[in-house]
């Protein structure tokens, strides 16, 4: 049976864009996806690079359109439900222990490592299952594990509230270690969550559409930034009346939100026919089951298995030859830093005078222009593309932690590093280059989102997301050997320094992508003439 322009169409297995699109018209929002020639030119090998100047015409006819907003509704609720209850306990978590233990930074310290190297750890495991196993699944159990492990950790740090300074050191060395162990199943089930949704499930929601991509990044990067801003500020107002009913409020909304979770996330499963994977017909050798018997073999299998995943070390060759490698691990890089008003730099203005009020004054602007990165972020890549975007905002952060550090070492009155006048000054310029910073995490992220082949996002994500934990805890280990507030000054030129380097990168990949694209567009001219020539000389 021919087809027909106008004749019925199958939607089955569709997206819901897709399905949508066929059933209204294309609404206009100035499409308009400048570079994207550099980026594909860098990404593909084989000839199949962008078309030249004459697809940005066919890119304006290309008009977006939004998901349905029941869609949208409920993977919204379900992010922001995960993103709040994973930033109430993390935060949460650190002052329950800091009431528990005062007199030492140790534990805090020992939870936040630990925590962070089990994402390092596990990195290939997760990556693997996301890309292998069922989505539904896999963000089901992402959702009950992250609870289960909240809970029994808010029952585990009650009891040692409760009882602290009555057990002996064993029995709280004990309890220690098992919140340690939680915080890590948490961890772990909140990175699942979020590399399965952000850059897996929207890809596929949004295939074929890459400003509606675009827009959704945006608004999820939204919730996730104000879960950030108001989270920790609801649990420590809490916290500051009794960190026992602090606990009790941090269970009290892992119970009561993980219903809405699991209800909502399924049912934009099962509204979107395309995030059904189907199983692979044949499993390769090292997943076939062993039925001959041979007991000792199966175990060494195991083992191996186990070796080879607990470590991201077999992702990484595949990690560092993809053509995202560059801005993923640029993205990375700037996680080596002690510039985010998190604990190290709140500390260090607390020491120089800075009251609570002032700093959380300061730590809610910050946030504030963090937020508007995610609507300046999708206007400049929809009017420069993905890869200047992400240069330009990288510049920008650049430019203001420059002139933070400037003035942090101009020692105003002989009064050195300090000094209230020189951390303003740093307070000023690290709130102003946030712009530039969750401005380039977007761009960073539109390209690995379109670069990187849907049978292995969840592994890629998984690795990125290892090497952010690792620059994470070198972040902390520069504040442990300069651990001296008056030594702060060298942990931000450690900083600083990263953030240099991560635009090298880009910069790099830049002019990799055009030097490609120029070489590319020289060839398809000479070509022609090439032939012509050939079927000149054949001809006589």
């Amino acid at each position: 049976m021919s087809s027909s322009a106008t004749g019925p169409t199958d939607l089955g297995g569709q997206t819901p864009l897709q399905q949508h699109q066929h059933q209204q018209p294309l609404q206009h929002e100035g499409y308009n996806i400048a570079d994207q020639m550099e980026v594909r030119a860098a990404s593909q090998s084989n000839g199949q690079g962008e078309h030249g100047d004459d697809d940005d015409d066919n890119d304006e006819q290309r008009l977006p359109c939004r998901l349905p907003r029941s869609l949208t509704l409920r993977l919204y609720t379900s992010h922001f439900l995960s993103t709040w209850n994973s930033r109430v306990f993390e935060f949460g978590a650190v002052l329950f222990l800091a009431n528990i233990f005062p007199s030492t930074l140790l534990y805090m310290s020992v939870y936040a490592l630990v925590r962070s190297a089990s994402a390092i750890l596990f990195a290939q495991s997760i990556g693997s299952w996301i890309d292998r196993g069922n989505r539904l699944t896999v963000v089901r159990v992402s959702i009950i594990g992250q609870r289960l492990a909240v809970a029994v950790s808010c029952a585990v740090l009650w009891l040692m509230e409760r009882k602290a300074g009555s057990h002996t050191y064993s029995v709280m060395q004990g309890q220690f270690a098992l919140v340690v162990l939680l915080a890590c199943v948490e961890k772990l089930c909140s990175v699942m969550n979020l590399v399965s949704i952000e850059r897996d499930w929207v890809v596929v929601m949004t295939e074929g559409n890459e400003v509606v991509r675009q827009d959704l990044n945006a608004r999820m990067r939204r919730i996730d930034l104000l879960c950030k801003l108001l989270g920790p500020l609801v649990i420590s107002s809490i916290a500051a009346a009794s960190t026992i009913i602090a606990i009790w409020a941090t269970l009290g909304m892992n119970i009561v939100s993980v219903l809405f979770e699991y209800v909502f996330i399924a049912q934009v499963y099962n509204r979107t026919p395309a995030l059904k994977r189907t199983p692979p017909a044949l499993m390769s050798e090292d997943q076939r089951p062993n039925t001959d018997g041979h007991n000792t073999h199966a175990v060494q299998t195991w083992l191996k298995s186990m070796k080879a995943n607990l470590l991201p070390l077999g992702s990484l060759p595949f990690y560092f030859h993809q053509p995202a490698f560059l801005p993923s691990f640029s993205l990375s890089l700037l996680y080596l830093t002690v510039l985010s008003f998190s604990g190290q730099m709140i500390t260090y203005l607390i020491s120089i005078g800075y009251t609570n009020l002032q700093v959380g004054l300061a730590r809610t602007v910050s946030t504030m222009f963090e937020l508007s990165a995610t609507w300046i972020a999708p206007r400049m890549m929809k009017r420069v593309g993905l890869v200047r975007g992400g240069i330009w905002s990288l510049s920008w952060q650049m430019i203001w932690l420059a002139g933070a550090v400037s003035w942090l070492f101009s020692d105003f009155h002989g009064a050195g590093t300090n000094s209230i006048m020189a951390g303003s000054g740093l307070v000023v310029g690290v709130g102003l280059s946030r712009v530039g910073l969750w401005g380039y995490d977007l761009c960073a992220q539109a390209i690995v989102q379109n670069e990187v082949d849907a049978n292995h996002r969840g592994t890629f994500s998984t690795v990125e997301a290892a090497f952010q934990n690792l620059f994470e805890m070198f972040s902390y280990v520069t504040t442990i050997v300069f651990s001296d507030p008056k030594q702060f000054q060298w942990p931000v030129v450690i900083s600083v320094v990263a953030v240099y380097m991560a635009g090298g990168e880009v910069t790099y990949f830049m002019c990799h992508a055009v030097a490609v694209k120029s070489r590319k567009t020289a060839e398809m001219e000479v070509t022609p003439s090439i032939i012509k020539y050939l079927s000149t000389m054949h001809q006589r």
